[in-house]
């Protein structure tokens, strides 16, 4: 069953997670060496599990500060209702280093339900019979879905890390179509078929 995590006043139901709070505007403590904690915009609002807040890079801090307030911008976000976004620690590969970061929510729903609904549309416009009903159908898809947008943001604004021998590090429910590492294995997509990883 769907845990709840704490926003503004008001609950939302995501995948399993503990709670969630707005980063406290007061000190934080640093840590390791060049890790910050990850900081809200005027837009954007970052959530996170409680007790547990997201310290990453500086190099990664002001790459998803920017992309995330300018994303916000675009969904029609106001600093009066900024857009919510929901982030996780990972625990392994660059997040060892504090140079990446998992976003599992944005504007009230989880990362795999956005890819749920995602899907859902897919099947529906392969049923349609007349391609301009397809396209439709998809091209709305693509107007409201919030988590695939949010993963086209982040790979247009790009710049992310690609380790020698890996690929670029944007995954996500839609790396197989959209990329940029269109040929994601199984194990690897599955793996983030709840939450988008970028890493610096």
């Amino acid at each position: 069953m769907a845990r709840r995590f704490t926003s503004s006043g008001r609950a939302m139901n995501l995948r399993p997670m503990t709670a969630y709070r707005i980063r406290p505007r007061g000190p934080v403590r640093r840590h390791g060496p060049g890790a910050r904690p990850i900081r809200s915009g005027r837009f954007h609002r970052m959530l996170w599990p409680v007790g547990s807040p997201i310290f990453v890079v500086d190099d990664l801090a002001a790459q998803l500060n920017a992309v995330l307030e300018e994303f916000a911008k675009t969904t029609g976000a106001t600093a009066e209702g900024p857009l919510k976004i929901v982030l996780g620690r990972g625990t392994l590969g660059l997040h060892r280093t504090a140079r990446a970061v998992d976003i599992y929510g944005v504007g009230g729903k989880g990362i795999g339900r956005w890819a749920n609904e995602w899907n859902a549309a897919q099947r529906k416009a392969s049923e349609a019979k007349e391609p301009a009903e397809k396209t439709r159908i998809i091209e709305e898809e693509k107007s409201r879905n919030l988590g695939y947008k949010l993963y086209k943001a982040l790979q247009a604004r790009g710049d992310w890390a690609q380790p020698e021998g890996y690929p670029i590090q944007l995954f996500g429910p839609w790396t197989r179509l959209e990329g940029p590492h269109k040929q994601i294995s199984d194990r690897l997509l599955m793996l983030h078929r709840d939450h988008i990883h970028v890493a610096k």
